[in-house]
């Protein structure tokens, strides 16, 4: 039997990601990246992803040896009252790392370099703008390229996907900005936090010993009246939240707006969505990634079993299969997540209560041990 072909379609984190892994399988890949020239500017995006995650992804890559993962060993949870800053959970454990850190340029750049010496990868600089998911084939030009199977990974916004899901989909607009940037320091800033402020979720994530990166959610009118003194303000609340005068903004701010988009058609014959344009979650429990490791660990299993029974991907029970086994934890954690940022929404009338809740928390080692199993491996179904 002929080796099966598949194309992925996207060169973002989650594309590159997913090609790399499945270069391991005995197929062949044709990888899209595009032919757009690339506007040049600073990628500022960290990622957080958990130990288990990130034990998969340095085994099956071989990255153990890669010095860009920072790893965390403790996560401290904060929620302001009044004028008063909280310490309401805190995460630890002396022997093992609870997640581990990264700038996504610096995994775009190992994947790309994986990718570009395996003998079963064809990288591709050209634009796909259509594709047949009966027969399926992707058309390129005035020519038709047929494949066993079609994953699509452009982004959260791509028209592509318009074809699979026909405007299927859990959606929410937050009315919200993420602002990010990353931050120089001399603090002693070593493990990562989760401010849960009157304006919004604040988190910081760092990635080095002098450098940390922040994200921090607030609605349109605060980002609006705000704009042009964000720098500033963010100096000041970091001063306040870490106690340090030894601040810096090293890179530009940086916007986007927050939706959550959680897809309920994950794949048209055999076409599939992974990434950001399956699931699409608010930015503050900081699992957008780890949610898409699960489902390429997921669907790259099934397809290995499909390959040893010898079967053939195409018009077979794998998608059917993948999408099964990960739409219940993807939309639990999507709608989890949602209820969280709720629940830590300013709220005259509910803030009495919700400090109460908290301030006790910490007392009950079952709710940290669920929430530490469910953030490190999921719901395991």
């Amino acid at each position: 039997m002929n080796q099966q072909k598949i194309c992925i379609i996207g060169d973002g984190l989650a594309g590159l990601t997913t090609a790399a892994i499945m270069s391991k399988e005995s197929i062949n890949i044709d990888l899209y990246v595009g032919n757009k020239k690339k506007i040049k500017f600073s990628d500022t995006r960290t990622t957080a992803i958990s130990e288990s995650n990130y034990n998969y992804i340095t085994n099956e890559l071989n990255l153990n040896k890669s010095n860009f993962f920072w790893p965390c060993k403790k996560i401290n949870l904060f929620f302001e009252d009044k004028k008063e800053i909280i310490n309401f959970l805190n995460f630890s454990d002396k022997k093992k790392n609870l997640m581990h850190i990264f700038r996504n340029k610096d995994l775009k750049k190992k994947l790309e370099k994986i990718i570009t010496i395996k003998k079963n990868v064809k990288i591709i600089k050209k634009n796909i703008e259509s594709f047949n998911s009966e027969d399926g084939y992707i058309i390129l030009g005035k020519k038709k390229i047929f494949y066993d199977l079609i994953i699509l990974s452009t982004g959260g916004l791509s028209k592509l996907y318009s074809k699979i899901e026909a405007g299927r989909s859990i959606e929410k607009n937050y009315e919200e900005i993420a602002i990010t940037s990353i931050i120089k320091h001399k603090a002693s800033v070593q493990n990562a936090s989760q401010f849960f402020l009157k304006e919004g979720p604040f988190a910081v994530l760092p990635f080095h010993k002098n450098y940390f990166s922040i994200v921090w959610s607030v609605n349109r009118d605060f980002f609006r009246t705000h704009e042009k003194k964000l720098k500033v303000i963010l100096i000041q609340k970091l001063k306040l939240l870490l106690k340090t005068k030894n601040i810096k903004v090293v890179e530009n701010i940086k916007s986007f707006s927050i939706n959550l988009n959680l897809k309920t058609k994950y794949f048209k014959k055999n076409v599939v969505i992974l990434g950001d344009g399956l699931h699409n979650v608010h930015p503050l429990a900081g699992q957008g990634f780890n949610l898409v490791l699960r489902d390429i660990k997921k669907i790259s299993d099934l397809m290995s079993r499909t390959t040893r029974l010898g079967l053939l991907f195409k018009n077979s029970f794998l998608l059917r299969d993948f999408y099964n086994a990960r739409k219940p934890e993807n939309n639990l954690f999507g709608l989890g997540i949602d209820i969280t940022n709720l629940f830590f929404k300013d709220n005259k009338y509910f803030n009495a209560l919700k400090k109460k809740i908290l301030i006790n928390i910490n007392n009950f080692n079952f709710v940290k041990k669920i929430s530490r199993s469910v953030a490190d491996k999921g719901f395991l179904f």
